[in-house]
């Protein structure tokens, strides 16, 4: 709760204190957690951007926005937290200066901020954010400028998540799924994303050869959609492979094992087993794979 002696110089001061005390408090209780290191690092715009690709943007004018969903910025100083908490005192005169004049009843300039999905990142206006997130607001007005891209971010996107949402971009603008399909494509893997492109294009070029004709990206993504991937993980299932784990990792294993596969005739369990194997543990698919190479063919 925000402190009011009456003396908006002095409080001011203790806001900026009591924030810098959160923020510490926060960087505690994650690390005793076990959290990631990069849980509460404010989201860069532009490796976001880059990560997810961009489309296009629109204004969309002045609009009031919640400010739990403001986590990144423009900004390459990263003066703040993905909270909006100092992360030094070197923004300590100007946030106390803004955090007194708002205790004064002054009003305050909307800040100006990019959408990304339901996520913003600020390009002006980030004292006025951190101040008002330490007072307990719970809404702030701002000049809104969506962008959209390629591929979505999640809600608690971080940024070790940047690198696995390029891999994901790059894997749709190869193999442009309809929005139903993609989200059941989830591998565990940044590298699975390019395996399984290279997977449905050598796929879609046999499959045009045996129907004897061109077709674009988006029908080959279809048919192997429609064809392909479900049939096959439905039969994974019904094996037993895909039930306990990522469906997206189980067809990635049988399709790097199927030219393996496709020279034994012998589908039992020990084969079932390997297979398994593959999809559980991601070092196996290194060192196990020359192996039965070797002792199937």
């Amino acid at each position: 709760m925000a402190r009011d002696t009456g003396f908006p110089h002095s409080d001011a001061q203790y806001d900026f204190t009591r924030a810098r005390r959160s923020r510490a408090l926060s960087r505690l209780a994650n690390r005793l957690r076990g959290e990631p290191g990069d849980v509460n690092v404010i989201l860069p715009f532009e490796e976001v951007i880059e990560a997810l690709g961009r489309r296009g943007e629109r204004n969309l004018g002045l609009q009031t926005i919640d400010i739990d969903s403001i986590v990144g910025t423009v900004d390459r100083s990263r003066d703040f937290d993905r909270s909006f908490r100092p992360t030094s005192g070197r923004v300590r005169t100007r946030w106390e200066r803004i955090a007194e004049a708002q205790r004064r009843g002054k009003p305050m300039p909307p800040i100006h901020v990019y959408r990304i999905g339901e996520l913003h990142f600020v390009k002006d206006g980030h004292h006025r954010v951190s101040v008002a997130r330490t007072m307990g607001h719970r809404k702030i007005d701002a000049y809104v400028t969506e962008v959209t891209t390629e591929v979505g971010p999640d809600q608690e996107i971080r940024v070790a998540d940047l690198p696995l949402k390029g891999h994901e971009r790059l894997f749709y603008e190869r193999v442009p799924l309809p929005a139903e399909a993609r989200r059941r494509i989830r591998p565990s893997r940044p590298s699975a994303y390019a395996c399984l492109a290279e997977g449905v294009e050598a796929w879609g070029f046999r499959h045009m050869q045996a129907r004897g004709q061109f077709l674009t990206r988006e029908e080959v993504a279809v048919d192997w959609w429609r064809e392909e991937y479900e049939p096959v993980v439905q039969m994974l299932r019904e094996a037993g492979i895909a039930n306990d784990g990522n469906e997206t990792d189980a067809y990635a294993a049988m399709v790097s094992l199927r030219y393996l596969l496709l020279r034994t005739h012998e589908w039992d369990e020990e084969t079932l087993e390997r297979l398994r194997l593959e999809m559980r543990n991601p070092s196996f698919e290194n060192t196990e794979i020359r192996r039965l190479k070797r002792s199937l063919g």
